[in-house]
């Protein structure tokens, strides 16, 4: 079983949120995707407790007196739980704590509950493990009386390490276990891929900010049956299915996990492996809820988890979702760009509109895209000659008098422009005969 299983859980009855207004833009969260993540995670919300700061107070992380309405809110709802929607220090937790009877949450504390609670494949519920132990690693005094240290004295002396040094041993080393089953995983991961990019199947993954309706798009693309609901991360686990795009061919769809503004370092670690589909992705689709007040600055965080996990080189495609929503109403349309190349689409995907017209500029990124390249790599590039063959597109090869690889291949259109990156190149070329 693993560590959510096992953790007794309590349905939450009653929370208490607090929410402050930042002068500063990095430490300011949005109170409306608060309210959706409580929601999320199965709360019930008894009283919402705001106020304004220019810096977080280094004790309560809010100041002595709003601390205290705190705590005269829990005695006044009996609550269960006082949630955060920023990210608490372990100390701020525990002087949080002492001060208001009962438990505190922080914002990471409340999406790791979220993803515990939503996990459902082996490899999604290793990471979210991991994500919960490498966060409780820096918490294990916070209220927990069987960890206190041994106080020193005739009779009371230890016979050797102390219950919160064998605690913080044996959590260790169920991290230690759980990064080797995730990396064996993502080396099956990492071969599905690879055979994936030998037979020329390209792959698509879906991306974008939480409840975008990623997994709704994705069923209505592949005719699959992957649980969708009108919550933030509805789903975790990435999905991968074969489709046949009309004048393309096969290709990969796949859907992944849903990004968040400040997402938290940990998860995007434990996630790494999932996400990679993004980056070893041949398109991206971008997906945006198009009747979100706030989908440029969402949009932006996308961008930033993309850079996080090195797909920023992958091709987008914008998908605008929910144009049902819109008001004026907008119909589904193509937008070009000067090239004439699709670079938004406009859907809902809902209720089915816009689909073809999405399938069609997908097509459009792939279809007669093959072309003859000529590229020359040093001596020292070995990693990114390796990274050719794994294309399994190479029509010969040879070496010149300096150690320089010359290798002929056929690469889609896309796979030419992300080599063209490269900074190792010596030349790169088409070939016209």
């Amino acid at each position: 079983m693993e560590l959510f299983d096992r953790l007794e859980r309590k349905q939450i009855d009653r929370a208490i949120l607090v929410h402050i207004d930042f002068e500063d833009e990095n430490n300011r969260e949005d109170l409306e995707e608060f309210y959706e993540l409580v929601d999320s995670a199965g709360a019930e919300i008894a009283q919402v407790i705001t106020t304004k700061r220019s810096a977080p107070d280094a004790k309560f992380f809010v100041g002595s007196g709003k601390a205290e309405e705190i705590a005269e809110a829990v005695r006044l709802h009996e609550a269960d739980v006082v949630i955060f929607n920023h990210a608490l220090s372990p100390g701020q937790e525990r002087n949080l704590e002492r001060l208001v009877e009962c438990r505190v949450i922080d914002r990471v504390g409340l999406i790791l509950d979220i993803f515990a609670q939503r996990a459902r494949s082996h490899e999604g519920k290793l990471q979210v493990e991991l994500a919960q132990l490498r966060h409780m690693s820096t918490r294990l005094v916070r209220g927990w009386t069987h960890l206190e240290r041994q106080k020193g004295g005739i009779g009371l002396r230890g016979p050797g390490e102390t219950q919160l040094e064998t605690d913080r041993r044996l959590l260790q080393d169920r991290i230690k276990q759980l990064l080797k089953r995730i990396d064996k995983v993502r080396q099956q991961r990492a071969l599905g891929r690879r055979s994936r990019k030998k037979s020329d199947v390209p792959t698509i993954a879906i991306i974008g900010y939480t409840n975008a309706g990623k997994s709704t798009l994705f069923n209505q693309m592949t005719s699959a049956d992957v649980y969708a609901e009108n919550r933030l991360f509805a789903t975790l686990d990435a999905t991968l299915r074969s489709v046949h795009l009309p004048g393309a061919g096969k290709v990969i769809l796949a859907d992944t996990v849903g990004f968040i503004r400040h997402i938290p370092h940990d998860l995007v670690v434990a996630f790494r492996s999932t996400l990679e589909e993004t980056s070893e992705a041949s398109l991206l689709i971008h997906l945006v809820d198009a009747s979100d007040p706030m989908r440029e600055e969402k949009m932006l965080e996308v961008q930033k988890v993309i850079q996080e996990v090195e797909a920023d080189d992958v091709p987008q495609l914008v998908v605008f979702n929910k144009i049902d929503r819109l008001e004026p109403i907008v119909e589904p349309k193509v937008d070009f760009n000067d090239a004439s190349l699709p670079e938004r689409v406009w859907v809902s995907a809902k209720l089915n509109q816009g689909i073809d017209l999405l399938n069609d500029a997908l097509a459009a990124f792939f279809k007669g895209e093959f072309v003859k390249v000529e590229v020359v790599l040093p001596s020292h590039a070995g990693q990114r000659r390796a990274q050719l063959f794994e294309l399994g597109k190479v029509d010969n090869e040879h070496f010149d008098e300096q150690g320089q690889a010359h290798i002929r291949m056929t690469l889609t259109q896309l796979q030419w422009q992300q080599v063209q990156t490269w900074q190792e190149l010596v030349s790169a070329q088409l070939i016209t005969a």
